[in-house]
């Protein structure tokens, strides 16, 4: 693409979507109210579940038994208390089984079992005052928790001389649910208000402070509808809400942000609002639309997983991103062309400064610009020290990491006083083995009693085996329940599942609990994440060449970018795996990170870090094209978007402080980890580590093969339209880096009117 024909296409785009602003702006209100519809009651189409690989040996063994056992994995306990007396008394047993009874009797209900039925010790408190009721809810997810919600409370309670709670697997899941939608309706009406404050603090104008509320608001609704439109087709995991509304805010206000702040300076250089918001697609707007595109990228490195879980992040993110920026790039230069210079209306900073101050507010990137500019001197007259103490500073925070433990999601993600919890703390503490955490093994094949009764034994004489029960056979197939000693995911559990997996057996075998399938989880984990690891790092790398046209950058950009997470990975183990700082975070550690969610929080993580990086190698990039003066350039570039950038970042950490306050551990982790990830790279990555290494490596930054170098001028992207390289000496617009301040600002002025 030549020069020439940029220009033109920009302007072919800014024609079309400021043409007639009213009628776009009608059209997005019209679609925002269709996908409020649409979107109206996703919460109760989404699933808590998807953390395993459908493809697994677990997975195949769990629909086998409740297809051929539906008795086999109840998925409902009820605790029974008798409190003083035992559950041997006559009165509790009659009054137990009656509830069995009743359960039994209740639609979508089968598999009920007992203590008072099967007298099996694993259903009895060591104490003898508390015992089990099992059953397993029948359907598909929305018909159990329909099921789940009919019964609870007929069961639950005071009964006679027992008080009976509800726990299992699906209790768990469903409180975890409820809690979640809850506790993002709270995130969001605390986080509206405080961004709304920040933006203004931004911006100074009320106006233009709501403009990216605007824009954040058209992505999530549209994004919600869109996930309602999946789960017609595919499974959808609730927790992907959060990142709906995460980076819904946070993305629209990054770049409403970017758009809003270009189109104030154009304003401020004299241009009609029509060309102001010209030159602002022309230049931002290419930033945002490529910004977008590479968090896309990050976001969709999860679809290589197996896990709906995952894979329901990448929808939600893709979606959210796209449209932000499809509502950054449409809605809001419609709003701009038609608010013209009332964008910097109800200007709040007056009423907190001196009338002699209001001309600064003409010309606002020159005052807030210029700490940025001596802290880039500061950084750039001492590169490699910075250099060196940054990148050891932030691998330092990142070496607990090492230590790390996964293990799979269960109760203790609740808040303590979660009904379900307390169940499954009483069964975990009081009981003997782990009931309902223990392994099933499914046989398919013929063979006679005298083989089931062989492999039994062979199973029993393996380590950490309390019990083995079975065989229950049905025709050609057959299952053992099989009780570890020990926790059900601990690596003692682990272990014994590979176990039984290599024990000999004149039939087919699969295996499944929870400890199966936290060993297939984790397998299919290492599977994918060379490939999605592969995936980011080369879409990355091919499209901060096209921006930048160096070779050397984008290696720079996965590297730094990889290097600001470290933070957020070791506060990962260190808060929440080890538990420090849980009673002020308000959360139980389980001694384990949920397997799949570091890989969640790296992909979103590293998004939000190329979306900053982008920002701030495009205005670099575009004053080196101008000036070919690199240390100037690194200074200008800082100067023009440190600010914002680290006004964003704020912004999006407060959002996501807002999520971190979800009562569900796993969410609270996702939120404050990537508050602290953001703020560590606008901050710490942005403000020194990136202009010491462009100042080690000085204009060899640059470089590239002339075959490639014809290859960027042809398809590269950049913000602003190349101008001819004033590398020498004094040519309008161009300024050395040893210039002074004032010879500075007249450069920088010169620069944004040629735009």
């Amino acid at each position: 693409m030549t020069e020439v024909d940029r220009p033109a296409r920009a302007g072919r785009w800014t024609r079309l979507v400021t043409a007639r602003p009213r009628l776009s702006l009608l059209v997005a209100l019209l679609i925002t109210a269709l996908a409020v519809v649409a979107g109206s009651d996703v919460a109760g189409r989404l699933g808590s579940g998807g953390w395993e690989d459908p493809n697994a040996d677990s997975t195949y063994a769990t629909k086998a038994l409740q297809r051929e056992f539906p008795d086999s994995q109840p998925n409902l306990l009820l605790l029974v208390d008798a409190g003083d007396a035992s559950v041997d008394d006559p009165a509790v047993a009659a009054e137990a089984k009656r509830l069995a009874e009743r359960l039994d009797a209740e639609k979508g209900v089968t598999g009920v079992g007992s203590y008072w039925r099967t007298h099996a010790p694993a259903l009895r408190a060591e104490d003898g005052r508390e015992a089990l009721i099992a059953a397993r809810l029948t359907g598909d997810e929305t018909a159990m928790n329909a099921t789940l919600d009919r019964i609870a409370p007929l069961l639950r309670g005071t009964h006679g001389p027992v008080e009976v709670r509800v726990g299992g697997g699906l209790a768990v899941r469903h409180e975890m649910e409820t809690i979640i939608q809850e506790d993002l309706l709270r995130a969001e009406i605390i986080a509206l208000p405080v961004t709304l404050v920040l933006l203004v603090m931004a911006f100074g104008s009320a106006v233009a402070a709501l403009l990216p509320l605007l824009v954040g608001v058209v992505a999530i609704l549209g994004t919600n509808a869109i996930l309602r439109g999946l789960t017609e087709l595919t499974d959808v995991s609730i927790f992907a809400l959060n990142l709906t509304t995460a980076l819904g805010l946070g993305l629209a206000i990054d770049y409403a942000l970017f758009i809003v702040r270009r189109f104030r300076e154009e304003l401020a250089t004299g241009a009609d609002p029509l060309a102001a918001v010209s030159t602002t697609l022309r230049t931002a707007g290419r930033t945002v639309l490529f910004s977008a595109l590479t968090v896309a990228v990050s976001l969709a490195a999860m679809m290589v997983f197996p896990q709906y879980f995952l894979k329901s992040f990448a929808y939600a993110g893709i979606a959210v991103v796209l449209l932000a920026a499809a509502a950054a790039l449409i809605v809001l230069p419609a709003a701009l062309v038609l608010l013209g210079d009332r964008v910097n209306a109800l200007d709040l900073r007056k009423l907190f400064k001196r009338r002699g101050a209001e001309a600064a507010l003409t010309s606002p990137a020159k005052k807030e610009g210029a700490a940025w500019d001596r802290a880039a001197t500061l950084v750039m007259r001492r590169a490699p020290v910075f250099a060196i103490a940054t990148t050891a500073f932030l691998i330092l925070l990142g070496l607990p990491f090492f230590g790390v433990k996964f293990g799979t999601a269960d109760d203790r993600q609740l808040p303590s006083s979660a009904e379900s919890r307390v169940v499954q703390e009483h069964i975990r503490d009081d009981f003997p083995g782990t009931p309902g955490g223990g392994l099933e093994i499914l046989t398919e094949g013929t063979a006679t009693q005298t083989q089931y009764a062989a492999y039994r034994d062979r199973i029993a004489a393996l380590p950490d085996v309390l019990r083995v029960d079975g065989p229950v056979t049905n025709g050609d197939a057959a299952y053992f329940a099989v009780q570890p000693k020990g926790d059900a995911v601990d690596e003692a559990a682990q272990t014994l599942v590979h176990g039984i997996r290599a024990t000999d057996a004149p039939f087919r075998t699969s295996v499944t609990g929870t400890g199966a399938v936290l060993v297939d989880t984790k397998a299919a984990i290492a599977d994918g994440l060379p490939w999605a690891l592969t995936f980011i790092a080369v879409v990355t790398l091919v499209l901060v060449f096209l921006l930048t046209g160096s070779v050397l950058i984008p290696f720079q950009a996965v590297l730094l970018n990889a290097l600001s997470l470290t933070a957020m990975f070791g506060a990962m183990v260190w808060v929440f795996q080890d538990g420090h700082l849980s009673g002020l975070l308000g959360f139980t550690s389980s001694g384990t990170v949920e397997t799949t969610l570091p890989v969640l929080m790296f992909c979103v993580a590293f998004g939000l870090s190329m979306d900053y990086g982008v920002f701030l190698l495009s205005r670099i990039k575009e004053e080196y094209d101008y000036t070919g003066d690199h240390t100037g350039a690194v200074r200008f570039g800082l100067r023009r978007t440190g600010g914002l950038i680290t006004a964003a970042a704020v912004i999006l950490a407060v959002v996501m402080i807002a999520i971190g306050t979800s009562r569900v551990t796993n969410t609270k982790m996702l939120g404050l980890g990537l508050a602290l990830a953001v703020l560590m790279d606008a901050m710490i990555v942005r403000g020194l580590l990136v202009p010491a290494v462009m100042r080690i490596t000085g204009r060899a930054t640059w470089w590239a093969p002339a075959p490639l170098r014809r290859f960027h001028e042809r398809f590269g992207l950049s913000e602003g339209e190349s101008a001819p390289r004033r590398a020498s000496a004094p040519a309008a617009g161009t300024v050395s880096s040893d210039a002074s301040e004032e010879e500075k600002e007249i450069t920088v002025d010169r620069v944004e009117v040629s735009g």
